[in-house]
Formats: structure tokens, C-alpha cells, sequence
């Protein structure tokens, strides 16, 4: 049994890019728990930006604050797989400025499953 510290992942992309970002991280070992894998959470959330001067954004233009529905992905990393996951996510997102948040998890320290 692989006792490395569990993270969860928060990427945040628009939704029809969510099943390419699921599958290069399911590459990367990412999103397995037991004697599952492809374990992940999807949610459609708002979320806004402004590009500034230098910018190349996907959506939107250089000035003008953009506000809209966006999908969030939380999956499950071992520490172990998390440079991985990362490069993985870059690759495939269409973001210049991909939002992946990286939040420690304690469940081990309680019993709780993962």
C-alpha cells in the first residue's frame, strides 16, 4: 500500500475541455483512490478576468473583464505524482494562466478514507 500524502487538485477550465484534462491526468496516476481510478468531482462555477497588456488570452479581449460559467475539476494527487499532474494539465489546457490549485489533505491523520 502507497502511504504518500494525498493533495486535491482545483483546475478550473472551460467545459469542453474537461474530459481531455481528466485523461492526461488519469495519465499521471492522478485521481486514483483504492482500487478505483478516474475518481474526480466536476462542478460548473463563475469565474471572471481581465487580460492585461501582454496577455494572449483564449476567450476574450486584451482590457475587458470577462465574467462566465466555467467548470472546476477536484481530483485526488499523491504528493509523489504532483510535478506530473501539473505538466500533464498545462499541456492540454487552453488557458495562457491555467488556475490549478494545490490544497494539502489531512483525511489520513482521522481514519477518513484516501
Amino acid at each position: 500500500m502507497n502511504n504518500s500524502p494525498f493533495l486535491k487538485l482545483e483546475i478550473f477550465c472551460p467545459e469542453e475541455n474537461v474530459n481531455e484534462i481528466l485523461e492526461a491526468l488519469a495519465g499521471a496516476h492522478v485521481g486514483e483512490i483504492g482500487n478505483y481510478d478516474h475518481c474526480s468531482t466536476i462542478s460548473q462555477v463563475q469565474g471572471s478576468y481581465r487580460p492585461l497588456e501582454g496577455a494572449k488570452p483564449a476567450f476574450g479581449e486584451v482590457g475587458k473583464l470577462i465574467l462566465g460559467t466555467e467548470s472546476k475539476i477536484e481530483i485526488n494527487c499523491r504528493e509523489e505524482h504532483l510535478v506530473e499532474a501539473i505538466q500533464a494539465v498545462r499541456l492540454v489546457h487552453p488557458y495562457e494562466e491555467p488556475v490549478i490549485n494545490v490544497i494539502p489533505l489531512v483525511n489520513h491523520h482521522y481514519g477518513a478514507t484516501i
